[in-house]
Formats: C-alpha cells, structure tokens, sequence
C-alpha cells in the first residue's frame, strides 16, 4: 500500500496516559498462514504504540468456532511460535462448543475485558505499523468519537473501502449476485454505497458504517451496547453495531491509520455465505428501514 503511515506523527506522545486494549480475533477454518502474518503485524504495532506512550497491557483473545479438533490444534501450534509471550502481551485461544458466529465470537472476548479500548480485527488483516498509535492517540484527543475505521487497501494494493453508506436493496443485490457488465452500469451508485469519495479524504470523515474487519472502539461503548448483536449470525453484524455505537459517538474514518485486507467479497463465497448474507440483510433492512432503490 502506498502512502503507509508509520512517520506521519511523532514517535512520543509521553504526556498522555496509557491505555489497555482487547484485541479479538474470530476464526472458522482461517487460513493459519494469514492469521500468523495478522498477529506478527498487530504484534508491530503493539510495540509501536507503546514506545509512543499510547498504549500499555495489551490482551488477544483468538476466539475458534471451528468445532475441530485437529484445526485447534493447529491453531495452538501456531501461535505458539507468534513471539507474544515474550513482548508480555496476553495471548489466549478460546475453544467454543459450539459456532457462536462473527459476533458472538468475539462477544466472548468482550465479556472477560474492562479494557479502556477494543480491536475488533480479522484474521486477514495486516497492520501498517503505525496503525494503532495512530488510532489510539486520535481516540485520545477526540472524546466524542466512539469508534475510528481505517484507510484499507486488498491484496493488490487497490482500495478497500472499509466505509460505507447505508446500503439499499438494490445495491446490496447488485454486489451480491449481479454479473460484471451489470455493475458496470450501476457503478456510480456503488461507488456512492462504498464511500469511494473518501479516498481523497486527506484527514479525518465522518462514516455513517464501518467494515468489521478492523474496528478500533471505545471499551465503555462496547460494554454499554452489549458487544454485538447476536441475532446477526455472519454479515451485517458490523452494521448493526456501527449505527449503534453511533448513538453514543462519531464514527470517524481515519485515512492515517492504515491496513491491508487479505479477505473480502463476503456475498460471493458459495451458497452457505449467501444464504446468510440474504438473511442478514433481510434481519438489517427489517430493523432499519427498507431502502430499495
């Protein structure tokens, strides 16, 4: 990704306080090979808001909802290599008995924090270094914003587009199931849906939504709000919480704090993914008002 953050603010910001952070991390199946450059980068970045005077005890909780054995097993094997132990940071799997879902996965996590902030993170992500020290110290100075979203880029450097507008029927349908030439006709309305605007953002914007991939998020709100909605099993469920944490707080797009999304296109992952991306969204428009068009 060009344009990576890591210079962008000074390297101390030794009058602040430090804070804690819950790092939770849900997986099914995940790729290990992801999940191990995940940590290692989140592990970077850890450091790095420590040495900036943001940032102090820091807990990941790896939530598995793979119901395997075997898988598990791998998984421990894995990070048992990630290093974390020796920096002093808490790293813990939690083994479910049974697939709670994106959001009650790390509901789980959320349960046993009092952290002053939480990282709701993918399994597919990597962190510019930079990337919470740079959320943090906003969060810091910014007492009315609740949750900060970040500028991402996919695998090929392309943009991600972690924000978003409220989507509509169409829009949704479209993304989901419209072949290419017919999004090409409707692409202006896309682009509008997945704030490609904000690519030109050089400072902080609002953001009506936020992707769950990366949602960095005042602690207390988390709490107050009950985590996630269960009731949204996979997909929509960042929605859901966005426009609630919005009632407590902004929701600030943050084009400084930068990550790298290995993952993606959540509507076209088979026939299982659809079917709960259609349940979700019938769940979300229900909840929120239909917008067809």
């Amino acid at each position: 990704m060009s344009g990576w953050a890591a210079d962008t603010m000074p390297c101390m910001i030794s009058s602040r306080p430090l804070y804690s952070l819950c790092v939770s991390v849900v997986v099914y199946h995940s790729d290990l090979q992801h999940l191990g450059e995940t940590l290692a980068t989140l592990l970077v970045a850890v450091q790095d808001a420590r040495d900036a005077g943001v940032l102090s005890t820091v807990d990941v909780v790896v939530v598995d909802n793979s119901l395997c054995a075997g898988y598990h097993q791998s998984l421990r094997d894995a990070l048992a290599t990630t290093g974390w132990d020796d920096a002093g940071i808490v790293c813990s799997i939690e083994a479910l008995a049974g697939n709670a879902g994106y959001g009650g996965g790390h509901n789980v996590a959320l349960g046993r924090s009092t952290a002053d902030y939480h990282l709701v993170l993918n399994p597919d992500i990597t962190l510019d270094r930079a990337a919470l020290r740079v959320g943090l110290a906003y969060l810091h100075e910014q007492a009315e914003v609740a949750l900060v979203c970040p500028r991402g880029a996919l695998a090929d450097g392309s943009p991600a587009h972690l924000g978003k507008r409220m989507p509509t029927v169409l829009v949704l349908a479209l993304r989901a199931f419209g072949p290419e030439w017919l999004q090409a006709r409707f692409a202006q309305r896309l682009a509008h849906y997945a704030m490609h605007d904000l690519e030109r953002a050089d400072g902080p914007a609002a953001v009506p939504l936020a992707s769950g991939c990366f949602m960095l998020i005042r602690g207390a709100a988390m709490r107050e709000l009950g985590g996630f909605d269960e009731g949204y099993f996979l997909y929509f469920e960042d929605y859901d919480l966005s426009l609630r944490l919005a009632t407590l707080g902004a929701l600030v797009y943050l084009p400084t704090m930068q990550v790298r999304h290995y993952g993606g296109h959540s509507a076209g992952k088979g026939w299982r993914h659809r079917w709960y991306f259609l349940r979700s969204g019938l769940r979300f428009f229900r909840q929120y008002g239909w917008r067809w068009l």
